[in-house]
């Protein structure tokens, strides 16, 4: 092994994310270890499978091989995996092969998703504050109200006894 090819298996073997290479068959030919820890595979025997088995988007590398164009950010998720997945595939024309980078980003929609969780917490609170204002507003504005009519009342009454008086 030469000095080049030994720094790009130390690559392969430590990149971060997921790759897969797929003949036009969509059979697996080679992948990095962090492909097979997203999804529970041994590298052993994924080689040689169909990467339909494993991807829900594979027709996106038919897609790709078909027009020579990569597809950036597709996005899915793998509920059994508990995964959030980005892929960049490109074609490889003089391998006859597609690749595929897997980018993991779980942890950024596991953020976003109690991002959402704490903004509906805090306009749930918000929304019983306010509420809660409302009806004690719509309380003392009662309480006004009738002590407005008791005084008008009350007035009214001495206003005729001094009526009286006067008569």
């Amino acid at each position: 092994m030469t000095k080049n090819e030994s720094l790009w298996r130390i690559l392969w073997d430590y990149d971060p994310n997921g790759l897969v290479a797929v003949d036009l068959n969509l059979d697996i030919v080679v992948v990095n270890p962090a492909f097979c820890t997203y999804f529970n595979l041994n590298q052993n025997t994924v080689v040689g499978k169909n990467v339909r088995e494993i991807l829900s988007n594979a027709d996106d590398f038919l897609s790709v091989w078909e027009t020579q164009e990569a597809s950036k950010g597709t996005e899915s998720h793998y509920p059994e995996y508990d995964l959030f997945i980005r892929n960049v595939i490109f074609p490889i024309p003089e391998e006859k092969m597609i690749a595929c980078i897997v980018v993991d980003f779980s942890q950024e929609e596991q953020q976003r998703q109690e991002m959402r969780e704490l903004k509906k917490i805090s306009l749930d609170k918000v929304e019983k504050v306010i509420n809660k204002q409302m009806k004690t507003a719509q309380e003392i504005a009662g309480l006004l109200g009738e002590t407005t009519a008791e005084t008008k009342a009350s007035l009214l009454q001495v206003q005729a006894l001094l009526n009286e008086e006067h008569s």
